[in-house]
Order: structure tokens, then C-alpha cells, then sequence
């Protein structure tokens, strides 16, 4: 599975967000899909997961309420629609997916990696 973001930019608090993570191949209902982000200077850290039927999300604390993870299987995308963007959500997303557990939040769990988007958010 090859991964693709897309989507980050730059944008001042309290605007919105969509990343969009097209997947590659024809796995891509077979995969637990999820974001993560890392901030300059600090771990990957999980945002979201999504289950691969969609029936099942997981969400960080700092971001319930305020992000949601979706999936769209004719387009073999993943999308995380960020709302309300605070200056603590600038750093690096990234998508991935995940072959064998239905639901995963842990970095260590995830197979495939894509490349990240940047999302800076200004005060």
C-alpha cells in the first residue's frame, strides 16, 4: 500500500482543515487506516483511527470534538476534517495503514507510512 497526504497548509486559529490520504492498490478496504502528527522537537503522536469498514473511530483527547476521520472506499482515500485549529496542532501529518487489528492508535502498529503534510496553524 502506498500512501499519499495531502492538504496541509497554513491558517490562522479557529479555521478548518482537510486532509486527504489517497491509498494506492487494491487493499485498501482491508486496512485500518489512521493519522498521526509530529511536532518539531517530539514524538509521532496518534490523532485518529478508522476502522476498515468506517463502523469505528478512535480520536486523541486534544482533538474529540474538533477533528473526524472518514473514510472513502470508491476513492481509496482517508480524510481528516480539522476544525477550530489551535496554535498546538501545528506539526508534520502523516496517514497510515494498518493490515491485521481492526482498530490500532499506536505508532508500533501501523505498516504503511505515507509522507506528511505540513499543517501550521498561527495564533
Amino acid at each position: 500500500v502506498q500512501l499519499q497526504a495531502s492538504g496541509g497548509g497554513l491558517v490562522q486559529a479557529g479555521a478548518s482543515l482537510r486532509l486527504a490520504c489517497a491509498a494506492s492498490g487494491r487493499t485498501f478496504d482491508n486496512n485500518a487506516m489512521g493519522w498521526f502528527r509530529q511536532a518539531p522537537g517530539k514524538e509521532r503522536e496518534f490523532v485518529a483511527a478508522i476502522s476498515r469498514s468506517g463502523g469505528h473511530t478512535a480520536y486523541a483527547d486534544s482533538v474529540k470534538g474538533r477533528f473526524t476521520i472518514s473514510r472513502d472506499s470508491a476513492k481509496n482515500t482517508v480524510y481528516l476534517q480539522m476544525n477550530n485549529l489551535k496554535p498546538e496542532d501545528t506539526a508534520v501529518y502523516y496517514c497510515a495503514a494498518e493490515r491485521t487489528l481492526p482498530l490500532a492508535i499506536r505508532v508500533a502498529e501501523y505498516d504503511y507510512w505515507g509522507r506528511g503534510t505540513q499543517v501550521t496553524v498561527s495564533s
